[in-house]
Parts: C-alpha cells; sequence; structure tokens
C-alpha cells in the first residue's frame, strides 16, 4: 500500500543526504511513500532542485530513491554557471551528474557565445559534455550551424569563476554551416560547407580556429583581393575539406580526395542559383533571438 503525506511548503530540505545531497530548495507541496520500486518523494508547483552548481527547475517532480533518478516534467530548466538549458520533460541522474531533456529543447551559453534548440538533449557534467538531438540548429554569431546530432564539448577557462567554454563541436551526419559575409552588406551573401560529418574547433575565446568536414564534403565561399575588394565566389569538393582560421576570420582552405572546383565570376555574387543544395538561412528560428516587429 502507498502512503502518503503532503506538506506545505518546503524550503532547503535535503534528499538522500546518506548518499549525495540533493537539495529541494522550494516546492509548494511534498507527497512521499512506498511503491514496488522503493520510496518516493512528489513534489509540485514551483520546483527547485540543488546540487552543487547545478540548479534544477520545474512544474512537478518525482524523486526516486532507490534509482537515483528524479523525473521532471513542466518548464524544466537545467543551468550551472556556464549553461542553461530549458525543456518540457526531463529526468536527471543524481549519481552520475546526468540530464536528460526532451520536447522543444533550447539552451545557451551564459555568455551567449552559442545558443541552439533540438528536440533532445543530454547533458553530462562529468565529461562536460552536451549532445543535441533531432533537427539540431545552433547559432554562434552570425554562423549557423546544423545537423542530425551535435556534441558540445566544453573545457574550463582560465581565470576566476572557472566558467566553461565550448572548445569543439562535432556535427554528425548532414552536417551544414552557413556564415554570413560581413565584408558584403548588399547583396547578403553567406560562406557555405556541409558534409557528412564535421569538426569544428574554438580558442577560448569563442572564435573559431579550424573546421574539418570529412565525406561527400562542399564549400562554397567569397573570395577578395588583398584590397579586400570583391573577386569571385569558389565552389570546392572533395573527400575532405580542411579550414583555417586567424581571429575567428577564414585564412585558408585545404580540399583532398577526389577534387572538384569552380570558379564562379563576381556577377554571381548574390544569385542564389549556386548555393549549396541543402542551404537554408533560418535565423528566425533563434529561439533567443528578438525578432523585429513589423511597422
Amino acid at each position: 500500500m502507498i502512503q502518503a503525506i503532503v506538506l506545505p511548503v518546503v524550503h532547503h530540505n535535503t534528499l538522500r543526504a546518506e548518499k549525495k545531497k540533493i537539495i529541494l530548495q522550494h516546492a509548494d507541496t511534498i507527497e512521499g511513500g512506498q511503491s514496488n520500486t522503493g520510496s518516493y518523494r512528489m513534489v509540485n508547483g514551483n520546483v527547485v532542485f540543488q546540487d552543487g552548481t547545478i540548479t534544477l527547475r520545474c512544474d512537478r517532480a518525482t524523486d526516486y530513491d532507490q534509482e537515483n533518478k528524479i523525473v521532471l516534467e513542466g518548464n524544466v530548466f537545467i543551468t550551472d554557471n556556464s549553461v542553461e538549458i530549458y525543456g518540457e520533460h526531463g529526468l536527471y541522474y543524481t549519481d552520475r551528474e546526468v540530464g536528460e531533456l526532451s520536447g522543444k529543447v533550447r539552451g545557451r551559453m551564459v555568455d551567449n557565445s552559442l545558443v541552439g534548440k533540438s528536440r533532445r538533449a543530454v547533458i553530462n557534467r562529468t565529461t562536460s559534455q552536451i549532445w543535441l538531438y533531432d533537427d539540431v540548429l545552433v547559432w554562434h554569431n552570425e554562423q549557423q550551424i546544423s545537423g542530425d546530432t551535435i556534441l558540445l564539448h566544453l573545457k574550463e577557462s582560465d581565470g576566476a569563476g572557472k566558467r566553461k567554454h565550448i572548445d569543439e563541436i562535432q556535427v554528425k551526419n548532414n552536417a551544414f554551416f552557413a556564415s554570413q559575409d560581413t565584408l558584403s552588406l548588399s547583396p547578403v551573401v553567406y560562406d557555405q560547407f556541409s558534409g557528412k560529418k564535421m569538426v569544428i574547433l574554438l580558442n577560448n575565446k569563442s572564435k573559431i580556429t579550424g573546421i574539418t568536414l570529412t565525406s561527400q564534403a562542399e564549400s562554397l565561399y567569397h573570395l577578395y583581393n588583398e584590397n579586400r575588394k570583391p573577386s569571385g565566389i569558389n565552389y570546392s569538393s572533395g573527400d575532405m575539406i580542411r579550414m583555417f582560421f586567424t581571429d575567428g576570420i577564414l585564412g585558408r582552405v585545404k580540399v583532398t580526395g577526389n577534387v572538384e572546383g569552380k570558379q564562379y565570376p563576381e556577377s554571381f555574387r548574390g544569385n542564389k542559383s549556386i548555393n549549396l543544395s541543402t542551404f537554408a538561412w533560418r535565423e528566425k528560428e533563434n529561439p533567443f533571438k528578438k525578432q523585429k516587429s513589423l511597422p
């Protein structure tokens, strides 16, 4: 038989103190009891858990003592001092410090260096990794990255606060990268890169230092002369494309294996017919960007 109790608003209630201190900072009500799988606690209303530097928020949650698992429902929010991520449903494994989110997932780095959305996410604090699954789309400044799966690796930054930054982005299946060309204001054009797999490296200032595309790799980028005047558009394809950046600006491209290429004259600048087949600029889908209202 399940026994239940209903308690008033709770502050700083420690769960599983004999194993690991997970602090319930707030809930409007608590129901606790025993079931076939062991003891449980159900909390409702403005729920806030604290696990070290990790904060969990939701509308309601069920804590399963024996399984080291908390089920989170409604307006789920997980954050530490580096990243914050939202979803509709969630699981948090207290012994492994792993969180899983699903349903209109969206997240961002606290410093806004990267924001994104997906349908499912896994946050592993121990390995400093965030996995994003299913129709993944992220933005890094004026750069858009998409794919079936994106893995973000975080590295601890230097200085006080020990806040982490992203030092590597791995994109698997249907990898695509588009960057707005900041030297061309009219027409607005985009450098584009695609492949089956993509690895992006970033420095501690969140600037890209290198991109590697493998398998069915393609690139389309706009060229400039020494006076920074437009001088055409280059298309290349191959087994592997490596791009090298200086201070976040593309400086050199190396294509290897079954190389093919084409040079378009400057008259093609802004011509949509030369875009890569998978190109789509999806800025309006950014969940954290305020859209311009119509006059």
